[in-house]
């Protein structure tokens, strides 16, 4: 027991650390960004702070900078008076900027936008790592084959209702090649591009095109997802398709006395194709009191068995079979995995303000949300915390970079406006607009993360219900 404890300990102690290493790192890189570049142009700077607010410890270096960590870890800010005035972040400045010379537009444009190009950079260096370690990737997430239809799905409310794609004539096998005319590579791309869709019929339903290949023959299917969840996406009810494969054979088990081994590939039962584990449960529940036919392949020849009629079973019973599929490390180029962030950055902020899309701000994850999520890669590995690492370093430089107030994007507007007119705009209509923004962006923290909390306490709750439920299967009979 306590050696489990401690285990349990080092574990958690090893992912706070990651999410430390990764999440502060790569704050720590942007604002890296905007130091060495105002360094580098001749910008004086005051102080290079990680976190916002009261600080927890600072120091001053021979550079006469101020270095601290503040206590409100949402970020940080290299505090640089000659080109911004945003004491309402970054605090009083002690700096007579009349004593300080003009900066060149071109400087002011250099040091706002080097943040975002170092959190690209960083970005790249670890998609460099991806590429060469290699990516895990299961066949169940490198498919857009169908693999499984739903025939209903479950309603906020708890009444069911029938599948869109089983409306839609949906069947296995069918290969999903795009959705309103955007490319699907992976099963990932699959289930985001109709999440952040906003595509709905004259009447507002929800609407998707899908281009599916079928026989080998392309084809449109109009879709019309539906929102449940408990987070309200649009759903349509499918699942990926791939090869179910016998894992092991339990001794003395039915699948044994069947004659399955290891390594065995479902190809059918009773002629309707496997390609889940999803339509392997369906079939073998709705056949207990009957003879199921059984085709797989074994050493690539492909064999007949027989699963006789368990008129006794629970519908759930297990054959004494453990599945799986095949899994393979792919080695995605650097550009590629940036790419494919960018697009998807770019279509998710697009859906939070297309009034057509279902995605709303409280779908968003913030600080709350991002740091569970890199608990939970740390958990997971270090090629997963990679790969969120590079999502959020990307998310951060196309963030930094939107055209509002506060933001890297914002002050590269101000100056180019100031450029354009030939003269600075008011000091204090820039004081008003960031002032407003600032609270605005701290209001948006806040909301989101009550989401985020949500969800934190969501999940504990069905934890500790499924716990209790194992706890109680296995309690033995009559107790």
């Amino acid at each position: 027991m306590s050696y489990d404890l401690l285990q349990t300990l080092l574990a958690n102690v090893w992912s706070i650390f990651l999410v430390v290493l990764f999440f502060g790192g790569s704050i720590f890189v942007h604002e890296l960004g905007h130091f060495l570049a105002a360094r580098r142009r001749g910008v004086h700077v005051e102080r290079f702070s990680i976190g916002f607010g009261p600080k927890i410890f600072s120091w001053r270096g021979k550079d006469g900078v101020e270095y601290r960590v503040s206590w409100l870890p949402l970020g940080g800010y290299v505090a640089l008076p000659q080109l911004a005035d945003l004491r309402g972040i970054e605090g009083d400045s002690n700096t007579d900027l009349e004593k300080l010379p003009p900066l060149s537009f071109s400087t002011k444009m250099l040091v706002f936008v080097a943040g975002a190009v170092f959190n690209v950079l960083f970005a790249l260096g670890l998609a460099c790592i991806i590429w060469f370690i290699g990516q895990p990737m299961s066949s169940e997430m490198a498919t857009t084959r169908i693999g499984y239809v739903s025939s209903t799905l479950k309603l906020p409310d708890g009444t069911k209702t029938p599948s869109p794609a089983r409306e839609a004539g949906l069947r296995i096998g069918d290969i999903v090649r795009k959705i309103d005319g955007i490319a699907v590579n992976e099963w990932t791309d699959l289930m985001q591009t109709p999440i952040t869709s906003s595509g709905r019929t004259a009447t507002g339903r929800p609407m998707a095109i899908f281009t599916i290949e079928r026989a080998g023959l392309a084809e449109e299917v109009a879709l019309y997802p539906i929102l449940i969840g408990n987070e309200m996406f649009r759903t349509i009810g499918i699942a990926p398709g791939y090869e179910l494969l016998v894992h092991s054979v339990a001794t003395g088990s039915l699948a044994e006395q069947v004659g399955f081994k290891s390594g065995d590939e479902f190809i059918s039962l009773n002629g309707t194709p496997i390609l889940s584990a999803a339509s392997y449960q369906d079939i073998l529940a709705a056949t207990t009191a009957e003879p199921v036919a059984v085709r797989i392949k074994r050493a690539g020849a492909e064999i007949a068995l027989t699963i006789p009629a368990r008129p006794q079973a629970k519908p759930e019973a297990a054959l004494g079979l453990a599945l799986t599929t095949g899994f393979k490390l792919i080695h995605p180029s650097p550009v590629a995995q940036i790419f494919d962030h960018v697009v998807m950055t770019f279509r998710t902020l697009v859906s939070l303000i297309n009034p057509q899309s279902d995605i709303g701000l409280s779908k968003v994850a913030g600080p709350v949300g991002i740091v569970r999520i890199f608990h939970s890669a740390a958990e997971a590995g270090i090629r997963a915390i990679l790969i969120f690492t590079i999502l959020v370093n990307i998310n951060l430089a196309v963030f930094n970079l939107l055209p509002i107030p506060v933001l890297d994007g914002g002050q590269m507007l101000f100056a180019t406006i100031a450029k354009l007119r030939g003269r600075a705009l008011p000091v204090n209509f820039i004081m008003a607009t960031q002032s407003t923004f600032i609270v605005l962006l701290f209001s948006m923290i806040i909301y989101v993360s009550f989401f985020d909390v949500r969800r934190v306490v969501r999940d504990v709750q069905a934890d500790r219900t499924e716990a209790a439920a194992q706890a109680q299967k296995s309690k033995p009979a009559g107790k």
